[in-house]
């Protein structure tokens, strides 16, 4: 009431829709209502010019309205049709409707037609057409017989625009009363077409050709649609064909919309409600049958009428001085334009006001002053539509005033939320201050002080303190914590004998100034209206208990604010000898109720089955959402074995089953049956998505990202996002789009790797979801811009370098620092012998370092290198490129080192120089040592050589002696590896590897003695006399394993020699008689392989080809080895020499 004194401008409450169509038999109402201080007056313009009601007498207005009512009993309503807009307008502005178009609803007749009679063969298509009048609104159209309309089918259906299509006729098509129908809504009328006679031909049992499908609508292998935002879109494709071609729809560029597309009309028609620009892209339908296949594609494009982003303007209570901003902004395709007017005057025709700056759809209001109060209207339009909207700027200077009623006692249960009201109202707008200590108070913006866990010291006298600048207003209000109410004893299970009596105890606890009330309950229904029942103020008795008696027992305790309750079971049994106790799973609970029914809550109670000896532990109760998850059953919650109620919380848009499990100490038993379904009603989203991350893939763009909410999350129907962004700067405004059935949005044109503010809410169908909080992302990175400056580098020693550089500044990077890299590469020796070398090295440092280790560099060398900055995307450009020499190290080995000429005491060393000279050669140091036949080493001769030298002879060595030698180059550095050889004094002028010299070392010390020449005959002499017993036996007739062989099979392996017969597994007998190959020893006493190739370890006797006396071929058991490594224990003919059974023996050893 205090608030309706004060100034107010004028507000539209109620208007008539824009398009607004009449029903010409009744009166015209065109309504306009309005609210103001003092109450507003109204006129009307009709297309644009003052319309005077008082001059026509058939118009009136209604009392205290600007309702206007045209009375046509005496003209016709077709004379009023025009565009109005009302005017509402007091001393502090002016308000106006919207445009209201009226029109007279219409249903003309069908035009008079002579419709030929159509005759088809059975199987062809056929389209009926209907082409109704033009009507205002457009009729609903459907097709009958002259009884019933008429059946339809995949086969047989209606179009969008009423025509009536046949895939494929049949003779039972034949029909004189196809008609088409049109009924018009506004005037509930009907109108019908003339029939149509369709008579089918009788194929005469002749067999239907098929046919694969082709689409009778639309035409063509494409088409393109244009639909506007929030409206529904409807597409439909009819194919002929024979079979019945089957229909279905897909999205070429995404899924379709779930929960608002639905294909109807036996799938030929495709329905999307509420169109959002996520809908826009390509949709394909297809036509398939056993013959084929047919596609046609359809292009849909999305515009919108302008719709508001952040709702209408608000209306803003101003006190002189004070600033404020009424923002009118809306979106739409293509972009609307927005003009404001003042009062119903074009702004820049309105008075000017040094406090007002109109910018674009904003208008910001600086140091206002008294006499500025007026209505603005913002109209936002584009080709598809208009919003208009009023909004009043009221300048009021009002002392502060508390609206709350004085010494008002609020009352609240200890541990519960208590609020104290306290709103005020004053211009400037007042401010609330509250002195307290303690516990942590929250007060609120519109003055509510909330105790969030109210205790016994909370009571008290509160002071509300409105405040502002033109003066200060006091309110008292009191808090009463009262305790809360509790059952201390609840009543137990119970199993009675029949005719004794029975005692539920229920003792409570309350606090003493609350009024309390128990109540009794059996089976959630009133106590029997019997003398045995008795109630005290903490129990219930039951005297001589019968079976009626069994149930359910409830004690509640009810306050004026709370209240508790706890129930029982009473079990009635016979008296009779207890028999041999069986423990079993319960039975299933039954006779579920839901009861106590709220928008996020039910109360399910029911009764529990037999326990079978065992009592009931505890209730498991359970749900289906028969809407998101039909079929799969999810725990709920669960409550105590002794209770049979329980109060469920429960999630909006939900359509809930229930169900309850028992469980004793067997086990769970059998779910009950489930009730009925309980459907809760859908509200805005209580959560918004998570995971809301920015980043780029591309240097322009920025994708944002987020975990969508599941079908229980969504709260209802119509679940989109609403994605908001802005760059993190000063004065950047958020940017919002809606996103539907998508998880993530692609923002483009952005600039590069700038930082992002984001947020994701949630909005159904209901609204949208609590305010999201802010997230942080980035858009795309791009390759940085800028090299590193001061890049400079510090040898430590030869193969060791540090390069130093100054970081690339942050924005110059535009990404993520990942690190540097130093490009590095040796251009040459410095050494005047060597060539150059480009082969590129690259080290990485990750992170932002400023420096780096080169290692494993090349001694003596110019290098030259360069730094570049790399992030996410790579590389930039490179520093400018620098050089650095590495100091002299020390060199390689020498590049060779051979023995040459050697004599009894003497020999030639030859080397080359080393590969990496890594510096200036100064000289060479040659080691050398003799070697005893046990590898030990003799004392160490050095000797110093020039730089120039590559060569040297050493004389006055030991005769017939081993010798290691070891040569190293040297720089100013130091020395350097050695190359090692070894070689033995000798007449032998050949060269010897290490290994070759070797063992020609340890032949001939072995072969020159006595001793080892007479161990040798010996062994030969033995081998000839084996030989010779072999062939003896073998001119007797005797079988030798060769023949056995030849007699068991063809494919010969190698048979070793045996020792029990003294034969050998694979021997031939050469009737040439072949000289036996010996091995030649060198005059020096060593061996080379170029030299004697033959020995015993090498070769089997005889050659290829040849064939022994009884016509066996012989090549087959020659003893050839097919390897010289793998000779051991294979034997010949041949007579050995010397060195070569020497080398046999020490196979062996």
């Amino acid at each position: 009431s205090l608030l309706l004194l004060l100034p107010q401008p004028p507000t539209i409450t109620n208007q008539s829709p824009k398009d607004y169509i009449i029903d010409p038999r009744e009166n015209i109402v065109i309504h306009c209502d309005a609210k103001g201080t003092p109450h507003p007056s109204f006129s009307w313009t009709r297309n644009g010019t003052h319309f005077d009601t008082d001059k026509d007498p058939n118009v009136s207005l209604k009392p205290e309205s600007g309702t206007l009512v045209v009375d046509i009993s005496r003209v016709k309503a077709e004379q009023y049709e025009g565009t109005y807009q009302c005017t509402a307008r007091n001393i502090h502005g002016t308000a106006i409707s919207s445009n209201i178009v009226v029109r007279q609803s219409r249903s003309p007749l069908w035009s008079k037609e002579k419709i030929q009679d159509i005759v088809v063969p059975e199987g062809v298509s056929l389209v009926l057409p209907c082409e109704p009048p033009t009507g205002l609104p457009p009729p609903i159209l459907f097709w009958m017989d002259n009884f019933q309309k008429l059946p339809q089918s995949k086969r047989v259906s209606q179009s969008l625009n009423g025509d009536f299509y046949f895939s494929n006729v049949l003779q039972e098509d034949s029909r004189n009363d196809y008609i088409c129908y049109a009924r018009f809504t506004h005037t509930q009328t009907i109108q019908q077409k003339q029939p149509i006679k369709v008579k089918v031909l009788n194929s005469n049992g002749e067999f239907l050709a098929p046919s694969s499908p082709t689409f009778l609508v639309p035409s063509g292998s494409s088409s393109f649609k244009t639909v506007l935002r929030g409206h529904t879109l409807e597409m439909e494709c009819i194919a002929e064909g024979l079979p019945t071609p089957e229909i279905s729809w897909t999205k070429v560029s995404g899924d379709l919309p779930s929960g608002r597309a639905s294909e109807m009309n036996y799938n030929k028609t495709l329905r999307i409600l509420d169109v959002s620009e996520s809908d826009a892209g390509e949709y394909r339908c297809t036509a398939r049958n056993e013959l084929g296949s047919a596609r046609h594609s359809i292009h849909v494009s999305v515009t919108a009428a302008p719709y508001w982003i952040r709702g209408a303007p608000r209306n803003l209570v101003l006190a002189p001085g004070e600033n404020g901003v009424l923002t009118c902004r809306a979106s739409g395709t293509p972009k609307p334009t927005v003009t404001w007017t003042m009062n119903g005057v074009p702004i820049e025709n309105s008075p000017k006001d040094p406090s007002r700056r109109v910018e674009d759809d904003t208008i910001i209001f600086t140091d206002i002053q008294s006499g500025s109060s007026a209505v603005y209207q913002c109209n936002i339009s584009n080709v598809h539509g208009y919003l208009l909207s009023n909004a009043f700027v009221n300048v009021l200077s009002e002392p502060p005033r508390v609206l709350t009623p004085s010494n008002q006692v609020n009352q609240v249960i200890r541990n519960h939320r208590a609020l104290i009201d306290c709103s005020a109202f004053g211009s400037p707008i007042p401010g609330c201050r509250v002195t307290l200590d303690g516990d942590p108070y929250i007060l609120h913006e519109n003055g509510t002080l909330e105790v969030p866990n109210a205790q016994a010291r909370d009571s008290g006298r509160y002071t509300c303190v409105a405040r502002n600048t033109l003066g200060t207003y006091e309110n008292h209000v009191s808090l009463e914590v009262k305790e809360p109410t509790r059952i201390l004893k609840q009543p137990d299970y119970k199993v009675i004998q029949r005719g004794r009596p029975v005692v539920f105890e229920c003792k409570v606890k309350h606090d003493p100034t609350l009024l309390p009330t128990m109540t009794w309950l059996k089976d959630k229904g009133e106590l029997p209206d019997d003398e045995r029942f008795i109630v005290d103020s903490d129990s219930l008795t039951i005297n001589d208990v019968t079976e009626n008696d069994a149930g359910v027992y409830t004690c509640i305790m009810n306050t004026t604010l709370d209240h508790d309750s706890a129930s029982a079971r009473l079990t009635v049994v016979e008296a009779a000898p207890t028999p041999a106790v069986v423990y079993e799973r319960p039975d299933p609970p039954s006779d579920l109720e839901l009861t106590d029914q709220k928008k996020r809550s039910v109360q399910l109670t029911w009764t529990p089955g037999n326990d079978h000896n065992s009592p009931i532990q505890k209730f498991l109760i359970q749900y289906e959402d028969s809407l998101h998850h039909r079929g799969h059953w999810h725990n709920l919650t669960e409550v105590p074995g002794t209770k049979t109620t329980a109060h469920l919380k429960l999630s909006p848009y939900v359509h809930y089953t229930f169900r309850v499990l028992a469980l004793n100490g067997v086990g769970f038993s059998h779910p009950s049956y489930h009730s009925r379904v309980y459907k809760t009603d859908g509200a805005a989203p209580d959560e918004n998505p998570t995971g809301v991350q920015g980043f780029g893939t591309e240097h322009n763009n920025l994708v944002i990202s987020w975990k969508p909410l599941t079908g229980l999350q969504a709260n209802g129907p119509g679940l989109h996002y609403k994605v908001m962004w802005r760059q993190k700067a000063p004065g950047s405004d958020w940017t919002v789009v809606t996103v539907a059935n998508n998880s993530k949005f692609v923002v483009s044109g952005t600039p590069t790797f700038s930082p992002y503010e984001l947020k994701v809410q949630a909005v159904n169908d209901y609204g949208p979801g609590p305010d999201p909080p802010i997230a942080h992302g980035r858009s795309g990175e791009d390759l940085p811009i800028a090299a590193p400056e001061n890049v400079r580098v510090n040898v430590l020693n030869s193969t060791l370098a540090e390069v130093h550089w100054d970081p690339v500044p942050f924005d110059l990077i535009r990404g993520h620092l990942k690190g540097y890299k130093v490009y590095y590469w040796r251009k040459h020796s410095l050494h005047k012998h060597n060539p150059d070398h480009m082969e590129q090295d690259i080290l990485t440092f990750s992170g932002n370092h400023t420096r780096g280790m080169l290692p494993g560099l090349h001694p003596f060398s110019l290098y030259s290198f360069n730094v570049r900055v790399f992030n996410g995307k790579g590389e930039g450009p490179a520093s400018h490129s620098q050089q650095f020499k590495t100091p002299q190290g020390v060199p390689g080995p020498p590049t060779s080192l051979i023995v040459t000429n050697p004599n009894l005491d003497s020999l030639t060393l030859e080397w080359r120089p080393p590969h990496d000279h890594n510096g200036h050669i100064t000289g060479y140091t040659l080691k050398y040592q003799p070697v005893n036949n046990s590898n030990d080493l003799g004392p160490v001769e050095e000797l110093a050589l020039a730089a120039n030298e590559t060569s040297v002879t050493l004389l006055n060595l030991k005769y017939s002696t081993r010798y290691k030698f070891y040569l190293n180059a040297k720089t100013v550095t130091g020395a350097g590896p050695a190359a090692t050889q070894e070689a033995i004094t000798s007449l032998d002028e050949g060269k010897l590897s290490d290994t070759e010299t070797a063992v020609a070392s340890r032949q001939v010390d072995i072969a020159t003695q006595g001793w080892f020449i007479g161990l040798m005959c010996a062994i030969a002499l033995l081998i000839l006399i084996l030989l010779i017993i072999c062939f003896i036996q073998r001119n007797k007739g005797g079988k030798y394993p060769v023949k056995e062989k030849e007699d068991a099979h063809t494919d010969p392996e190698f048979q070793p020699m045996k020792d029990d017969d003294c034969t050998f597994g694979e021997y031939s007998d050469n009737e040439d008689h072949k000289p036996l190959k010996g091995s030649r020893t060198p005059s020096n006493g060593t061996v080379k392989r170029e030299d004697s190739d033959d020995s015993l370890v090498d070769y089997g006797e005889g050659g290829d080809g040849q064939f022994n006396e009884d016509g066996s071929f012989i090549g087959q058991y020659s003893g050839k080895s097919a390897s010289r490594d793998t000779a051991e224990g294979h034997e010949s003919s041949e007579a050995p020499s010397p060195v070569n059974a020497m080398n046999s023996l020490n196979s062996f050893v």
